[in-house]
């Protein structure tokens, strides 16, 4: 039995129209002999009656008096609502279907309600299911524990039940289908000319993920690399197949990606900078500072620690309850906010001399302060004021030619 997974988004499910288009795609798989596996999202975005921050305003969201364990048994109707609306629609176009939710297809998950684990995957019935209709409809986002309690998996949660689908079944492809028709090196709304990349590595597009590219969720990423099922990012409103997210490359596709220095810029904004000095011993401070931090439930990120102080960020939101924290502890915090992570994602960037050079000299020369940096193998990161983010991300994007024909190899 031959096999894909299609996910559907919130706008692509949103009203009768969108689903039609999204019909198209799932015929288009049938006529290639797939069976369609079809992950859903709850329908559109607020105010559209049944999209998930629409269930919230029922119970006065964020001023409710319900667990956790109630948050995610009301989120999980959206889900449920749309898959049978779906299915339906599929039956009416004349197409085999059924809709389950994602218990019945088997996701089992931790008890850890808003943000739970995948950590068994039983697809028995969906495997039956699809014997004797062509399309199953999959609620995306949700799963249960072993006591019976419905769970949801957190933001791009539907990506992660796709991918998670897709491994389970040996599914030839993972189609993610959104808005746009691909990954971008950069933001579009942001960078005018950011080009739709053919092709990246699992490893690429989880960096340029976890960095600020909203496209598809790296938790879902990381699940297909861990299968090895190649995912597709493309758009509903077209036929083309998009961006391909493998760990090879074929070169039979005619797609060669090995010569790339840099796939992409992403960017995160909302943080604030905190700068600490101190003469006193620096372990400890590092161990005061993060052990009161993480006991308070703020995530740090961007570390740089140096003899006589550290620098880190927090998001913008916790910048005043970290500040307050930390001078309970006795040190003296320096706060900055409104700043940017603005990142330099290539896996072609590794070992090749001259790509920092190149970046501190595309920011200076538009005059953009450098508050802090850092790097792996693969990704550089700057630090860099709000205001200058635009700007920045353009300068880096025009840096490495990424707009050009000639970007491929440099």
């Amino acid at each position: 039995m031959k096999i894909v997974v299609q996910k559907f988004g919130g706008t692509s499910v949103r009203d009768e129209s969108a689903r039609t288009q999204a019909i198209k795609h799932i015929q288009a798989a049938k006529d290639e002999g797939y069976k369609v596996v079809v992950v859903v999202s709850a329908m559109g975005r607020l105010p559209d009656p049944y999209a998930t921050d629409a269930l919230l305003t029922l119970v006065d969201y964020p001023n409710h008096a319900i667990s956790n364990r109630e948050y995610d048994l009301l989120l999980s109707c959206g889900e449920v609502l749309s898959a049978v609306v779906f299915s339906n629609q599929l039956k009416k176009s004349g197409v085999s279907s059924t809709a389950l939710t994602g218990v019945q297809a088997g996701f089992i998950t931790t008890n850890d309600f808003t943000q739970a684990k995948i950590v068994e995957m039983d697809t028995t019935r969906l495997v039956r299911e699809l014997e004797t209709v062509d399309v199953v409809v999959v609620t995306g986002f949700q799963g249960q524990t072993r006591e019976g309690d419905i769970t949801t998996l957190g933001r791009g949660g539907s990506d992660t039940s796709a991918a998670a689908l897709g491994a389970s079944l040996n599914a030839d492809y993972v189609d993610i289908f959104t808005d746009v028709d691909g990954i971008k090196t950069a933001d579009p709304r942001i960078v005018p000319g950011a080009r739709t990349l053919d092709v990246v590595t699992y490893n690429e597009i989880v960096n340029l993920a976890y960095q600020g590219a909203k496209v598809v969720h790296p938790r879902a990423v990381e699940i297909a690399m861990q299968g090895k099922v190649p995912l597709r990012v493309r758009s509903t409103h077209a036929t083309d197949v998009g961006t391909l997210v493998t760990g090879a490359i074929d070169q039979a596709l005619g797609r060669d990606i090995n010569d790339r220095l840099i796939t992409g810029i992403a960017h995160i904004t909302g943080i604030a900078q905190i700068k600490i000095e101190t003469d006193s011993d620096i372990e400890t401070l590092h161990a005061d500072v993060f052990g009161a931090l993480a006991d308070a439930g703020i995530s740090v990120d961007f570390i740089n620690m140096f003899p006589g102080g550290l620098r880190f960020t927090v998001p913008d939101l916790l910048s005043d309850k970290a500040i307050h924290i930390i001078q309970a502890l006795g040190y003296y915090p320096v706060k900055t906010t409104h700043c940017a992570k603005v990142s330099v994602v290539g896996a072609g960037m590794t070992g090749v001399p001259g790509v920092t050079a190149r970046i501190v000299r595309s920011l200076k020369k538009k005059k953009i302060d450098i508050l802090q940096s850092a790097d792996s193998h693969t990704t550089i990161w700057v630090l860099v004021k709000e205001s200058d983010v635009c700007e920045a991300v353009n300068a880096l994007h025009d840096a490495f030619e990424l707009t050009e024909k000639s970007w491929l190899q440099h």
